[in-house]
């Protein structure tokens, strides 16, 4: 179980973790790498799979400290967490907000055993995001309400990948770093998709985009017109200059709502 500071959602869980996109602008990345135990650097596999917690002693040889990401940002599937929220109050879980559950390196049986820990706590709404979305057809769950698919999309050369989502499930689109004007305006994939999330690039790095408020304005405009809830993340504060507009569409529970 694992607090957040993500303000769409109560909680995240990460039964896996790892990604191969090799996003410049990733914060989970350097996350993974910070609290690694360095054996990425020692191992001839590229994905991982472990029953138990791993141990080091990076910090104390007295204490060995449970490592989060003990092979770093490498692909790894923590099957001791399956059940972290198994017997929790019900809430919104972000799925694998460390990874990308639905990466092409992923094997089917990590996915399929994350869906089995889902349907055992049915009490939570379980939200998935990735960059691939073309598997969720894959996935065979698709008509659960309490599962939420979406999409990350940062070009306007990305907006396509929306189409993807599955009918008759419940879709969002997260825009998060958004780094450029995506022009959806009169774009199908307003009435296609249930939820927007809207967010900036965090962190220090060279080259970073800050976004314009013109692009924030279009897509909050759009959504209006057409009856879209949008959820704009804390980062954009500064940018969007008054009072975030946070809002999250029927069927997810809002913070401070929880049983």
């Amino acid at each position: 179980m694992e607090k957040t500071k993500i303000d769409w959602c109560d909680s995240t869980w990460n039964p896996v973790t790892g990604c191969l996109h090799g996003c410049e602008y990733c914060y989970a990345r350097n996350i993974a790498k910070r609290f690694s135990a360095g054996w990425e650097n020692i191992s001839d596999k590229a994905i991982h799979e472990l029953d138990s917690r791993m141990h080091g002693d990076r910090i104390d040889l007295r204490k060995p400290k449970a490592e989060p990401y003990p092979y770093g940002f490498e692909p790894t599937f923590h099957a001791y967490r399956l059940d972290d929220y198994a017997t929790k109050k019900g809430r919104n879980i972000f799925v694998c907000s460390m990874a990308d559950l639905f990466g092409d390196w992923v094997p089917d049986e990590w996915i399929q055993e994350v869906f089995e820990a889902c349907w055992k706590a049915p009490q939570h709404n379980y939200l998935f995001l990735t960059k691939n979305p073309e598997r969720y057809a894959e996935s065979g769950v698709l008509g659960d309400k309490n599962f939420w698919f979406g999409t990350s999309v940062c070009h306007k050369k990305d907006v396509w990948k929306c189409k993807y989502l599955p009918l008759g499930a419940n879709k969002f689109v997260s825009i998060e770093p958004i780094l450029e004007d995506l022009e959806i305006i009169g774009s199908p994939v307003i009435n296609y998709v249930d939820w927007f999330i809207i967010g900036a690039e965090t962190g220090n790095r060279k080259g970073k985009v800050i976004p314009e408020r013109k692009w924030i304005e279009n897509i909050v405009n759009e959504c209006r017109e057409n009856g879209k809830p949008v959820f704009m993340k804390s980062s954009l504060a500064e940018i969007w200059g008054e009072p975030l507009i946070q809002e999250f569409p029927e069927g997810l529970k809002k913070r401070g709502d929880l049983p």
